[in-house]
C-alpha cells in the first residue's frame, strides 16, 4: 500500500511539473505555421531565392539589403544605405549614402552590417532568440510575405529608440 502511495504521489508531481511547464517562445503556433510555409516555399523553388531586409530609424536613416540564395548557398549580397534630406524640400528627398555589392568570393566582407543568413538561418534564429519569451520585452512576429517570417524580433520595455532586435523582411520571392 506504501508503494502505491509513493507511486500516486510521483505521478502527481510529474504531471502538475508538465502542466506547469510553459512554452519557451511566444507566437509558436503562429512560428510553426510560417516555418511549414516555408519549407514548402523552399521545396518548390529549389531553395533558391532572393529576400529584402530593412532597418530604419527615427532619424530618417535606412538600410536595405538583397541576398540571393541559389541551391540553399549564399551566391550575392546587396546593400544600400540612405538617409531623407528635409532641408526644405517637400516632401524630403532620399539621399543615398552608400552602396555595396559582394558575390560569392567576397561575402560578409563589409563591416558593420549584419552577417549574411539564410532563411533556414533566420528561421533558427528567430526560434532559439528573437522569439523567446521576455518578462522585459515585448516580442513581434509577423508573415507578410505570402505566410513566411517577415517581422520577429522583440524591444526591450525601458529602451525609446532604435530598440528593435531582430529582422524586417519587406520581400522573398523565387529566383
Amino acid at each position: 500500500m506504501k508503494n502505491n502511495i509513493y507511486t500516486l504521489i510521483l505521478l502527481l508531481t510529474c504531471a502538475l511539473f508538465v502542466a506547469c511547464k510553459k512554452d519557451k517562445i511566444e507566437y509558436k503556433g503562429d512560428f510553426q505555421r510560417s516555418y511549414n510555409t516555408w519549407m514548402n516555399f523552399k521545396d518548390a523553388t529549389g531553395n533558391s531565392y532572393r529576400y529584402k531586409t530593412t532597418f530604419g530609424s527615427w532619424t530618417g536613416y535606412g538600410t536595405e539589403m538583397t541576398v540571393t540564395v541559389k541551391a540553399g548557398k549564399i551566391v550575392h549580397r546587396s546593400y544600400v544605405a540612405k538617409h531623407y534630406d528635409n532641408r526644405g524640400s517637400q516632401p524630403p528627398q532620399i539621399v543615398i549614402d552608400k552602396t555595396w555589392d559582394e558575390d560569392e568570393t567576397t561575402l560578409n566582407t563589409h563591416t558593420g552590417v549584419s552577417k549574411s543568413m539564410t532563411l533556414d538561418e533566420i528561421y533558427e534564429k528567430a526560434q532559439q532568440e528573437w522569439l523567446i519569451k521576455r518578462s522585459d520585452a515585448k516580442v513581434y512576429f509577423e508573415t507578410n510575405n505570402s505566410g513566411m517570417i517577415s517581422n520577429c524580433g522583440y524591444v526591450p520595455d525601458a529602451c525609446v529608440d532604435d530598440c528593435f532586435n531582430g529582422i524586417s523582411i519587406t520581400l522573398i520571392e523565387k529566383i
